[in-house]
């Protein structure tokens, strides 16, 4: 196997091959960083003419530089499978001949649109809207697509409707989680009434403030809730100010950038985790905490009532009271809380082991190649 990566660059294991494309690299050094000579170069000048105005060009411009590196390579490889770039110069390899499996995790059109119904002022949502330009291309690439994978039937539905992607071409491929890694601590005792959820702190789609409103309600009922975000508000940003306004900044505990072990850890000690996003196009916070074995509530945003079934108590996206009851009921009932729990467990072994995902993608590379 060979990964062909754009910075930031991914650690692979010793036996996997890693192929360097370097970018400008603009979101990590900044538009001060370029040198004149650079400009020089047309994907350069399309990126920092880009980030200047708010766009995104990375998977337009790292499409081509693939496009690029495969020149006199095309017959090297067996499969190419790529992750959501969904660019022009990526599907040239498909017309290459190139047996192309291409990733969609979901279309991007709907994390564009949630950001756009959350945003009043019209200046933001004009740097939405630029920011997500690049959705022009993938709008054009999917459809021309010959195989491509998605990871939930909600997933694949929205790639039909917002993409025009053939859903003869589209097969489903559940993710998973490392079954050794995440898994229940039994040296650890849950805290009573600690919540536990992943959420990139200020996107609305996850919806955090959701959560944020249940857990003011239920405050006066269990003085001593606590929640463990992983994910930080960025400083003087939305969510930031609604946990003042709602007086929730002492009862929060914020962390980033924590080792997956860690991450376990910290599952171990909440007595339930909460997934309140308003769309997910597979959802593994929900999958990583039944597979630690805690008792989970989560909402029916796009491809989690999907993927939680009846391992977990699901409601109503962006609905705060029905949030709110179903967190309340779970620590009322301690019994529910270890049905819930089991359940998670069972779904988990049943459904999303990387061993079970890697034998279905297995098969699905043998039946492409065996088409071609």
């Amino acid at each position: 196997m060979t990964v062909i990566s754009g910075p930031p660059y991914p650690v692979l294991d010793d036996n996997i091959a890693l192929v360097q494309l370097p970018s400008l690299d603009l979101y990590e050094h900044g538009l001060r960083s370029i040198r004149p000579l650079q400009l020089l170069s047309r994907l350069e000048r399309v990126e920092w003419f880009s980030k200047l105005t708010g766009g995104f060009a990375e998977p337009y411009t790292f499409g081509e530089r693939v496009k690029q590196w495969f020149v006199g390579r095309v017959g090297e490889f067996d499969i190419v499978h790529d992750n959501q770039t969904i660019a022009d110069g990526v599907l040239e390899l498909q017309r290459r001949g190139v047996p192309l499996v291409t990733t969609i995790h979901h279309p991007i059109t709907r994390d564009y649109r949630v950001a756009l119904a959350s945003e009043p002022r019209w200046y933001m949502r004009a740097l939405i809207h630029r920011w997500h330009g690049f959705l022009r291309m993938q709008k054009r690439v999917a459809p021309q697509l010959h195989s491509v994978v998605t990871v939930s039937s909600a997933s694949a539905a929205d790639i039909t409707e917002d993409f025009g992607v053939d859903p003869k071409a589209i097969s489903v491929m559940h993710l998973g989680v490392d079954t050794t890694l995440f898994k229940p601590l039994n040296n650890h005792e849950r805290e009573e009434h600690r919540l536990m959820t992943t959420a990139s702190a200020d996107a609305p789609l996850k919806g955090l403030a959701t959560l944020l409103h249940a857990m003011a309600a239920l405050l006066p009922s269990f003085p001593g809730l606590r929640l463990t975000l992983v994910g930080r508000p960025k400083p003087g940003g939305e969510t930031e100010k609604l946990m003042h306004d709602l007086h929730l900044v002492d009862h929060i505990d914020c962390f980033k950038g924590i080792s997956d072990e860690d991450m376990v850890r910290k599952y171990a000690q909440a007595s339930i985790a909460v997934v309140p996003s308003l769309y997910e196009g597979f959802g593994l916070p929900a999958v990583e905490a039944m597979a630690c074995g805690v008792p989970l509530v989560s909402t029916n945003g796009g491809a989690l009532a999907e993927v939680v079934a009846e391992a977990g108590l699901v409601v109503s996206a962006g609905d705060a009271q029905a949030l709110e009851a179903a967190i309340r009921r779970m620590f009322d009932d301690e019994s529910l809380r270890a049905e819930y729990s089991a359940r998670g467990l069972k779904r988990v072994e049943q459904h999303f082991s990387w061993d079970r995902c890697a034998e279905r993608m297995e098969v699905y590379y043998r039946e492409r190649l065996a088409q071609c």
